[in-house]
């Protein structure tokens, strides 16, 4: 009797997926290969950050703009993220809104990086 109830309360064998979810992976690959040879990139890593900087950035502007402008806290954090994206020459100096922080994209982070600007200037080995 105790073997019976055993095989009555056994869970089922798992089952793989019936569909893959290889084909959504293959264009997120198709973009970020083409970022990886254009801007010097070491490791696909690297994108990832940047994505993820983008979008902490993009995330703190979203919830600065749903307060009004008066705000204490959207004219200090608002200010700050703006002067960090000038500093960083993400943003021209005349672009002084948070609306702009939002219309960043990941080639605007990539080409400001140092590796990419040394890709650009620089004759690499193979050219002469």
């Amino acid at each position: 009797f105790f073997f019976f109830f055993f095989l009555m309360i056994r869970r089922p064998p798992r089952s793989t997926l019936s569909s893959s979810s290889a084909a959504s992976d293959v264009y997120k690959r198709q973009g970020i290969n083409a970022e990886y040879g254009q801007y010097g990139l070491r490791c696909k890593r690297e994108i990832w950050r940047v994505n993820l900087t983008l979008s902490n950035m993009r995330r703190t502007a979203r919830t600065l703009l749903t307060l009004p402008e008066t705000h204490e806290r959207r004219q200090l954090e608002g200010s700050a993220l703006l002067r960090r994206c000038h500093n960083l020459g993400f943003l021209e100096s005349d672009k002084d809104q948070l609306d702009y922080v939002l219309s960043l994209t990941v080639p605007d982070i990539l080409e400001r990086r140092l590796q990419t600007c040394l890709l650009y200037t620089s004759p690499s080995p193979r050219d002469s």
